[in-house]
């Protein structure tokens, strides 16, 4: 018993001390290399309480040799697993029209900008993607830019730590606070009194923290698929459960090493494992996740922004009760985002309304690939001054397939 039970601590105590060894500042070969072997000698001295000596000299070098034989097969491939990295995916490639802002901030975000021959309408378009973390610029450009035919300027850029904008060494200083700073920047930057904006997910979150901190800044909003408000998230360098295991459901060393160093100090654990590593991780984590449609597609491409915490201000629905901006709550019947978020922003906003699109537009994180020409005609609508069919009820009507 008294083996079993050391072998079963012995990747705890591991992870525990590579957690320590993070904690207190050392380098990430040295807090590594120490975590692995406490591992070791634990698994070791589980094995040698397990299997009983023999009084026979032959025995005892039988046992020796199986016990020897097990640590083998057991640390040793969990060594490489840990020491060695994957192979990171390529950095994407740039899109047609990619420039570059460098804000105030600190930030380098990549944007690109749509505009029309003559601009007819002073306020202009902002995309917000969701996640966070989850960006895709490509696509994102592609449907966006279509309003241009209704006279406005579009700009549709990825977040800090998303896509192709810049990264930040210490995941611990990614965060709504910092993302609503990039976005009154950006207002700044592009010389705009006010901003149509256009959040999807997480950047639904993003444009009703930035209408609380700068409600006159802002003409009208549409929040498509909105998450949780405040948000329902993980705390702080919590990874996704499914994050910490491979394709074949075993668990996977390094990533549980990368778990609990997000836990502890997040610049630990980028020094242990790189941006491009946890792009390709937040990717299998939302391509495994279960979803309504099963057509919808997830492009993770922000790792460290995706896979550690957002926080908002509890007061953030209290702050929204005395914005005037037109609001533009989108639910599709196939939908990746709870009912309930939906029914609590239209209770904070009182300019909202809410449009229910009664068809199979998908909702994934980055387009919102709410890209649908419905999606479009309700939005181009909303943002002219037209008339949009509002739903009225508190409860999904028939045939909603999404999360209650």
């Amino acid at each position: 018993m008294a083996g079993a039970g050391v072998l079963a601590l012995s990747p705890v105590l591991g992870l525990a001390t590579l957690a320590g060894m993070a904690m207190v500042g050392a380098e990430a070969t040295t807090f590594t290399v120490t975590g692995l072997a406490v591992f070791a000698s634990m698994f070791f001295l589980g094995l040698l309480l397990c299997v009983p000596r023999p009084r026979a000299a032959w025995g005892r070098w039988l046992r020796a040799l199986v016990i020897l034989g097990v640590e083998a097969a057991v640390v040793w491939p969990v060594g490489v697993a840990t020491l060695r990295p994957p192979q990171p995916p390529a950095p994407p490639a740039p899109v047609a029209g990619q420039r570059e802002w460098r804000l105030p901030t600190g930030s380098q975000l990549a944007y690109v900008r749509f505009a029309p021959k003559r601009v007819t309408r002073p306020d202009p378009v902002v995309f917000l993607h969701g996640g966070p973390g989850v960006a895709d610029l490509a696509a994102s450009s592609a449907f966006f830019r279509k309003l241009t035919a209704d006279g406005y300027q579009v700009y549709v850029y990825d977040q800090l730590g998303a896509g192709r904008s810049a990264r930040l060494r210490d995941p611990g200083e990614y965060g709504l606070t910092r993302d609503v700073e990039d976005l009154e920047a950006i207002r700044q930057t592009v010389g705009a009194d006010r901003l149509n904006l256009v959040g999807h997910d997480y950047g639904a979150q993003l444009a009703t923290a930035y209408l609380a901190a700068h409600p006159d800044r802002v003409a009208k909003a549409v929040l498509a698929s909105p998450t949780g408000l405040p948000p329902e998230r993980k705390p702080a360098g919590e990874v996704e459960l499914a994050a910490m295991f491979g394709r074949d459901g075993s668990p996977d060393p390094r990533l549980l090493a990368v778990s609990t160093l997000l836990r502890v100090d997040p610049r630990a654990a980028h020094d242990f494992a790189g941006d491009r590593e946890l792009d390709a991780y937040l990717g299998l984590v939302r391509q495994g996740a279960p979803h309504p449609c099963p057509a919808a597609a997830a492009t993770g491409s922000g790792g460290y922004v995706g896979l550690t915490g957002r926080t908002a201000p509890s007061s953030l629905p209290l702050s929204l009760s005395e914005v005037k901006a037109p609001v533009l709550i989108v639910k599709s019947r196939c939908d990746e985002q709870g009912w309930t978020s939906a029914m609590d922003y239209r209770r904070a906003l009182p300019s909202a309304t809410l449009a229910y699109l009664d068809d199979d537009a998908s909702t994934g994180a980055s387009t919102g690939a709410y890209a649908s020409e419905a999606y479009l005609g309700v939005l181009r609508a909303f943002l002219s001054g037209r008339p949009v069919r509002a739903y009225e009820g508190e409860r999904p009507p028939p045939g909603y397939r999404g999360p209650s």
